[in-house]
């Protein structure tokens, strides 16, 4: 789901560490370094859990040339973490923030792995989705 933003809303949301590592950069500048999904690693579907008890929301990651769908219950952190480790990904989350804006959920993480550090940052109206395109789009800032 594509949704609008005002860019500037949706950076002045990011955590102080990021607006200052991000200071000078246009808002083009930022979605192309902390957003962009150009990583082996992308998110090519998503269902959200809705509203019914114990509903879980599934993601479909693909994986260079395969795709695996995983499950969370709660909090995708621990799910998505997982599936990225299992498929050779060792990521750490070093940092997490998220944020209601009016244009949907901000979500911001700085990712560790192999002893790189970056910053994924996603919005969308689901905070679960937020949540998982943040960590996809910091995975990708590191390879």
């Amino acid at each position: 789901m594509t949704i609008t933003i005002d860019t500037h809303d949706f950076i002045n949301a990011a955590p102080k560490g990021l607006r200052t590592e991000s200071a000078g950069l246009t808002p083009a500048e930022f979605y192309d370094r902390y957003c962009e999904h150009a990583g082996p690693v992308k998110l090519s579907g998503w269902n959200p859990a809705g509203h019914r008890d114990g509903a879980a929301s599934t993601a479909t990651i693909t994986f260079g040339d395969h795709h695996r769908t995983v499950t969370a219950a709660g909090s995708p952190v621990a799910a998505i973490t997982s599936a990225l480790y299992d498929e050779g990904y060792a990521v750490e989350i070093l940092q997490f923030h998220q944020r209601r804006t009016e244009s949907g959920t901000a979500t911001f993480v700085q990712c560790e792995t192999n002893g790189r550090r970056g910053w994924g940052a996603a919005l969308a109206d689901d905070g679960a989705e937020s949540i998982v395109r943040a960590m996809i789009a910091g995975l990708s800032t590191l390879n």
